[in-house]
């Protein structure tokens, strides 16, 4: 009889995580139906896809041959930001975030947590898209906002009867740098986690295999509310992934170690597919260029009443050397390899809302949870390639967390055969044949015109 009661006890315990799972599951197998500017199966788009080059009658010696690489630099844009479930305003600018285009970069991948209130109703409910919708066109104006300042700015000209371009406006659409603008390579979503990244124009015939994976580590080591959203790609030969993750959050003796239980989950269960040839990159550690962002929720190992007190003094190295992220990069255990930039910002968590005070300085302040400063809002980095040019904070008051950035310069393989195509298609020699090209164009036109008319007076 007690066999049986401690059996059905165990039963009891175990249902809702079958449960869980079950929910969970259905979610997480629609990982690939992400947004984008371009259908998912990309490499099937792809104008330049590299299997695409070769020709059938090349011996393997020459294909190999054909396949020697070089590097190229691309610069990306970082970003990750806990908005605190507090949706934009229509009017919200984060042109001047972006730095754009004094400091245009190639890439821009933002990561968000809790875009939306981490409640029962959005963690067991259906994904709610509205949101990150708003977030996507908040990030495609501000990206756009120059060249379609150009675009106006050509269209009143024409109105005003001025058909021809004034120095000034060749000038305005130079300094764009690119006509064609952004387009989102990807954007994914799980309960309030949303990464998205975008790419030029221009760089899009060599995205290959865009993929997602979402991982949840919240209730019962499950749900969404925590957890990451990683996605990947191929750009040219080079494969990326990035990470955007909301860990396990708490302030108190220990609770690091669910953050670090967290990030084993992420690693070990985060999964993509290995593509029609068997040879992509699986896990996070696979890629080539990898990318943690998030709200890591990593805190200062020190009493409170320290911590506010270096704040205070601004001695960034003395809570750094207590900061547990730090630690743990240093021990080398989840994030063995992994690197991180010189902090050289104040603690991004936790303020009052629209203020630049942090919580608990307040006098008679009363609700909310209590919690020290800490750098809880981090990017961090695996593997060769990656150079951290850039690595700050912003002071948007938005919610209780500011939002971090940081600028990349990443080497990227692209193979001899492709780089003698661009070689060829921005040198004088194509310019040469398409002139004659447009010539010959034309005078078929001319002779069709004669031809036409001819038929007119036959008839």
């Amino acid at each position: 009889m007690s066999f049986i009661m401690a059996e059905n006890q165990e039963e009891l315990v175990m249902w809702p995580r079958l449960v869980t799972k079950k929910i969970l599951g259905e979610r997480l197998r629609s990982n690939n139906n992400f947004v984008a500017d371009f259908p998912s199966n990309a490499e099937a788009s792809s104008l330049l896809d590299n299997s695409s080059l070769g020709s059938p009658s090349l011996s393997e010696n020459n294909i190999l041959n054909q396949r020697k690489h070089n590097f190229q630099n691309y610069k990306i844009f970082i970003s990750t930001w806990n908005v605190g479930g507090i949706a934009p305003q229509d009017d919200l600018d984060i042109a001047d975030w972006l730095d754009t285009p004094n400091n245009m970069c190639d890439i821009y991948v933002f990561g968000f947590q809790e875009i939306v209130p981490l409640r029962a109703s959005y963690v067991l409910g259906s994904e709610n898209s509205k949101i990150s919708v708003k977030w996507n066109s908040l990030i495609r104006e501000a990206l756009n906002k120059k060249i379609q300042h150009c675009l106006e700015k050509q269209q009143y000209n024409n109105k005003l009867g001025r058909k021809q371009k004034t120095a000034e406006d060749d000038k305005a659409i130079f300094e764009s740098s690119i006509p064609e603008g952004f387009r989102c390579v990807i954007s994914k979503q799980m309960v309030g986690i949303l990464i998205s990244v975008w790419i030029r124009s221009d760089l899009r015939p060599y995205v290959r295999h865009p993929r997602a994976s979402c991982v949840g580590c919240g209730i019962m080591g499950y749900l969404g509310n925590k957890g990451s959203v990683s996605v990947r790609f191929q750009l040219h030969e080079t494969s990326f992934c990035f990470v955007c993750s909301h860990l396990a959050s708490g302030g108190r003796e220990g609770d690091e170690k669910h953050r670090k239980s967290d990030v084993a989950e992420i690693f070990s269960r985060t999964s993509f597919p290995r593509g029609p040839s068997f040879d992509l990159p699986r896990k996070i550690l696979d890629h080539d260029r990898v990318i943690l962002l998030g709200d890591l929720n990593y805190r200062i190992s020190l009493p409170e009443a320290t911590t506010r007190l270096l704040v205070d003094r601004k001695e960034w190295n003395a809570l750094l050397e207590n900061d547990q992220l730090r630690m743990e990069l240093m021990s080398g255990q989840v994030f063995e390899g992994w690197r991180e930039g010189l902090i050289k910002f104040a603690p991004t968590y936790k303020y009052c809302l629209n203020s630049n005070v942090y919580f608990g300085c307040v006098e008679g302040q009363k609700g909310g949870k209590w919690r020290a400063p800490a750098w809880c809002d981090r990017i961090i980095w695996y593997g060769e390639g990656l150079q951290q040019r850039l690595y700050t904070r912003g002071e948007s008051n938005l919610s209780d967390h500011r939002p971090v950035k940081a600028i990349f310069t990443a080497q990227v393989q692209v193979s001899s055969t492709l780089k003698g195509l661009q070689k060829f298609f921005l040198s004088e020699r194509f310019d040469q044949i398409t002139t004659k090209f447009d010539q010959m164009s034309s005078s078929d036109k001319f002779r069709c015109r004669d031809r036409s008319s001819n038929c007119k007076k036959i008839h």
